[in-house]
């Protein structure tokens, strides 16, 4: 059986500027989809707060949290991972630049927080045990499953290819938002580096038959629609 994946919950964004929404007016999750190969079921982007994605994944997949063998994050923002501790059993994996960046980013807000006192170490400190739990996602995740690096939104976000023998799928994280911003061509205004997330989305475009977006469906990509 070739590589299958399902979407398990479609994100959404606080504000979309598309509709002419200039402030948050709603709560912002990114989309979480189950990757299935090889025996191996790897869940991305575990958004939701947990008791919502164990409902989800069972009502669209049919499967509880235990079935999952991999959670995979396409960014350490934790927007991406509100649900992350329900899997616990599972394997945590990020991109390694991801890993390497978010755990400097965190020691630097440590120390600062130890010289101020107060609350935020504590909270600091619960992200560095939580960060603990990661590992650095191989190249190939499973024969069909592979790392994506899409750096821009992040200092080391990656996405998943899934090298299927009739279509290859992206899972582009915040590389490509939505549709709207997939179909203008239009990075997020929050990126690491604009630059970089200029170049990410373009190689999506090129490379993918089907984009699954960081904040919205499933869509097919522009190059292959002109096609």
């Amino acid at each position: 059986m070739s590589v299958e994946f399902t979407v398990v919950s479609i994100g959404t964004l606080s504000a979309n500027p598309f509709w002419g929404e200039r402030s948050a007016v709603r709560t912002p999750h990114a989309t979480t989809t189950l990757v299935r190969d090889e025996g191996r079921v790897i869940l991305v982007d575990p958004s939701l707060p947990d008791v919502a994605l164990v409902s989800r994944l069972f009502e669209r997949t049919g499967l509880k949290p235990q079935r999952v063998t991999d959670v995979f994050c396409t960014t350490l923002r934790p927007v991406h991972r509100r649900g992350i501790e329900a899997f616990s059993q599972a394997r945590w994996m990020c991109g390694p630049e991801e890993l390497e960046s978010y755990r400097g980013h965190l020691e630097l807000l440590a120390a600062s927080a130890g010289r101020a006192g107060g609350e935020d170490e504590a909270a600091i400190a619960s992200e560095l045990r939580l960060l603990e739990r990661f590992e650095p996602a191989p190249e190939k995740l499973t024969p069909a499953v592979h790392l994506f690096p899409l750096s821009g939104p992040s200092a080391g976000s990656c996405g998943l290819l899934l090298a299927g023998p009739t279509r290859t799928v992206v899972l582009a994280g915040d590389a490509v938002l939505t549709r709207e911003h997939l179909l203008a061509g239009r990075i997020w205004t929050g990126c690491a580096d604009a630059e970089a997330a200029r170049q990410s989305l373009l190689e999506v475009i090129e490379i993918a038959d089907v984009i699954v977006c960081g904040h919205d469906n499933c869509q097919l990509s522009p190059s292959r629609l002109m096609a």
